[in-house]
């Protein structure tokens, strides 16, 4: 487990970036995320890629400034300047705008290779670019998305995919499943597990003290009080007040369109749907051009952005990197948050351990 020391919380972060799918937007967005020498004052990218391939789109895209660093290893990334750890030295052929196994394979390399320096503190934080999911599949990676990866590589039972755009917050109970099994994989516990994570990461990650958290219901009108659907009354209710129980600032079921159809939305620090498209079309509608997919409940932080491999845009130097470059910013502020959140816990553990009273009662006597 990644453990954020106090000592840390001036040195410059080592972000790692891994290069998604070679025949999507990924390479141009990282490129223009990264030319500009000033963010490079912020932290130290170390990207998971192909040489070659990073060479092929810089030109592709009269980037002929950016310039980039070798490394066999994140351990010996330089600062000031965007670092790769090479995969490959092998010739690659990039296929704008199509699917191919070989990018699937370079993909899942490079989620491989980062996952395993962040859990070794070769870097402090992974920012994914966006993968294709079916090319990736292989006996190795068998998992909807990073979520789900990402939430077995690091021992997580309860991972939230939460989608954010500033102060917008979404989100889901279920993640990359088919709608028709929405319903039978919803549970009180699970619902109640997923509020608790988001709960928590609103107070560690987003330095919210009471955070105040609206759940959707599941059915049209949230049930209707059963008239559509029993879900809303027999499920997502109580797992709502069991959670106000705990302690928890939360509210709902609300119905999702009148929620999100007026400024509801606004008065929460996070929303919780039911479902994928529940939560992520409302919320793409809103905030598509800077929003960011952010993973909570994992002992590490990964961000990505709030977008796909965008494949009829490949190679055409109009994709944006806005959506990215946000992801690589809330990154760093989700890490120095829980800095300073570790910081206040540790010092409230110290202020109230019986040493620290006895030396108290010591001084008074």
């Amino acid at each position: 487990m990644v453990k954020y020391q106090g000592k840390e919380k001036d040195k410059k972060i080592k972000i790692g970036i891994t290069h998604g799918d070679l025949n999507g937007i990924s390479y141009e967005i990282i490129i223009k995320a990264l030319n500009d020498n000033r963010i490079l004052e912020m932290f130290t990218p170390v990207l998971y890629g192909l040489s070659k391939v990073l060479s092929y789109h810089r030109k592709n895209l009269n980037f002929i400034d950016f310039n980039y660093k070798v490394v066999d290893d994140a351990s010996q990334a330089y600062n000031n300047r965007v670092n790769v750890v090479n995969l490959s030295n092998e010739e690659v052929k990039i296929e704008f705008g199509k699917s191919t196994s070989l990018a699937g394979e370079f993909s899942f390399d490079a989620l491989e290779r980062a996952a395993e320096d962040l859990k070794n503190n070769k870097i402090d934080v992974l920012v994914t670019a966006p993968i294709n999911k079916s090319n990736i599949q292989s006996e190795h990676f068998t998992f909807p998305g990073h979520t789900e990866y990402l939430a077995q590589r690091f021992n997580c039972d309860s991972p939230v995919m939460l989608m954010v755009h500033n102060k917008l917050r979404v989100g889901t109970v279920t993640g990359h499943i088919p709608i028709n099994s929405v319903a039978s994989h919803l549970s009180k516990e699970l619902i109640g597990s997923k509020i608790k994570v988001l709960d928590a990461s609103l107070k560690k990650d987003f330095a919210i003290q009471r955070p105040k958290i609206a759940v959707l219901g599941l059915n049209p009108h949230a049930g209707d009080h059963g008239v559509i659907g029993e879900e809303d009354e027999s499920i997502i209710q109580p797992a709502i007040t069991e959670a106000k129980k705990q302690g928890c600032l939360v509210y709902g079921p609300f119905p999702a369109d009148g929620f999100f159809g007026s400024d509801e939305y606004t008065k929460y620090d996070a929303i919780l749907a039911m479902y994928h498209d529940q939560g992520l079309i409302p919320f793409k509608l809103l905030a598509f051009e800077g929003g960011v997919n952010y993973t909570a409940g994992l002992p590490i932080v990964r961000t990505s952005p709030a977008h796909g491999t965008a494949y009829n845009k490949a190679g055409k130097n109009t994709a944006s990197p806005d959506s990215f470059r946000q992801a690589i910013y809330l990154a760093i502020d989700i890490y120095k948050n829980r800095l300073q959140f570790e910081e206040m816990r540790d010092g409230a553990l110290k202020k109230a351990s019986p040493q620290n009273e006895d030396s108290r009662f010591r001084n008074e006597n």
